[in-house]
Formats: structure tokens, C-alpha cells, sequence
């Protein structure tokens, strides 16, 4: 249940920030749940692989390469997704700074929620 509610979080976020961002477009609600799918399925299975091919470069810029993952991501799941389009590496790198920091907000409102709530057993 937390995924599928992490998903739709995470595509209202894309709808949002392709609502601010004049070089990212999503044509529907829709489009942006399978945005959020794919982005979520490359973080799993393609990120994990660029990060080791590029530990070096990574590590010599202190971490901050990790930025161009992330846009690299966005990049292919441009290309893989209907309806979902990115003008240049700069949105995508944009759009993944935003994307990254509206999750972990989000993340950390509903974490700090989960712990005032009362145990229920």
C-alpha cells in the first residue's frame, strides 16, 4: 500500500513540477503514474548500474555525478514513455533536483507522521 501511495505522490510531483518546468511535459495523469513507475523500476534495476561503472568519476566529484544519473534516468524514461517529453539534459537534470527533494520532503512529512501516530496492534 506505501508503494502504491509513493507512486501517486510521486506522479502528482510530476505533474507539478512539468506545470513549472517550461522544458518538461506530461500529457496526462496518467502518463505521469507510469512516469513515476518507470522512473521508480530504472531506479531499481539501471541506476544501481551506472553508479558502479562510474564509481570513480563519482567518487572524484565527491558524489555530486550522482546528479547526472539521476538526469540520465529521467532521460531514458523519456524515451521510453509515451507522452512524457524532455527538451534537454539541463531539464532533466532540473526536474530530477526537484523530483529528488520533493520526495524526500514528502518522505520525511509522512515518516514523522508514522512515528506521532499511536502503535496500532
Amino acid at each position: 500500500m506505501k508503494t502504491i501511495l509513493h507512486l501517486i505522490v510521486s506522479a502528482i510531483l510530476v505533474v507539478t513540477f512539468s506545470n513549472i518546468l517550461g522544458g518538461v511535459y506530461v500529457s496526462s495523469f496518467i502518463t505521469a503514474i507510469v512516469v513515476a513507475t518507470v522512473i521508480a523500476l530504472l531506479n531499481i534495476f539501471v541506476k544501481p548500474v551506472l553508479v558502479l561503472f562510474t564509481l570513480p568519476v563519482t567518487v572524484f566529484t565527491f558524489g555530486l555525478f550522482l546528479l547526472v544519473i539521476n538526469a540520465i534516468i529521467i532521460l531514458i524514461c523519456d524515451s521510453l514513455v509515451k507522452g512524457f517529453r524532455v527538451d534537454s539534459f539541463w531539464w532533466a537534470l532540473l526536474f530530477s533536483l526537484m523530483l529528488s527533494v520533493g520526495q524526500s520532503a514528502l518522505l520525511a512529512i509522512t515518516k514523522k507522521s508514522d512515528r506521532s501516530s499511536p502503535d496500532q496492534h
